[in-house]
């Protein structure tokens, strides 16, 4: 009982540390935002029902590896559909595929469901290439914050400006 309580303490305590260094970073930057919390959401049906409204076009992000080409993170609006295919010929990658759980953990320090662009704040030897989807310009976003049990608006304008701040390569697709 005692060693369940002392994991469940470890991770609340990682989830608070998570978005209190996101909020940080968007504070030293003068970036304006609104979170909500909510319960842990893995998908974006089980989002489209727990996360409360909040201003903004809500996000699917999708962490993958090209073939040859490093890590990209791809965020776009929830219910727009990706051909990977033609994606990859668009950033001239040979191929993609989903990275693994592992590369997740160890780049961006994420758990599946919380793959959000703000990761990139943990990804520290720059590996990743954030490509946003262009219908996303001049709008609000929706995106975690390092965790899937709170969500936050953020101007696109805004985002652009945290992940240039990180000195991480930007595509706009």
């Amino acid at each position: 009982m005692e060693m369940v309580i002392n994991m469940e303490k470890k991770v609340i305590t990682k989830q608070r540390n998570d978005i209190m260094i996101i909020e940080e970073k968007l504070k030293e930057l003068n970036i304006n935002y609104e979170i909500v919390e909510h319960d842990a959401v893995y998908t974006v049906e089980e989002a489209k029902q727990k996360v409360p409204y909040i201003e903004g076009i809500p996000c699917k992000n999708l962490f993958l590896k090209g073939k040859k080409k490093g890590y990209f993170l791809y965020t776009l609006p929830e219910d727009k559909q990706v051909n990977l295919k033609e994606l990859a010929k668009f950033l001239h990658v040979q191929s993609f595929h989903f990275a693994s759980h592992d590369d997740l953990k160890n780049i961006l320090k994420l758990i599946p469901g919380s793959v959000t662009p703000l990761g990139i704040i943990n990804d520290t030897e720059n590996k990743v290439i954030v490509v946003l989807d262009k219908e996303l310009t001049k709008n609000k976003v929706l995106v975690h914050s390092n965790r899937n049990t709170a969500t936050i608006s953020i101007k696109y304008d805004d985002l652009i400006k945290f992940i240039k701040c990180l000195n991480h390569e930007l595509i706009e697709v």
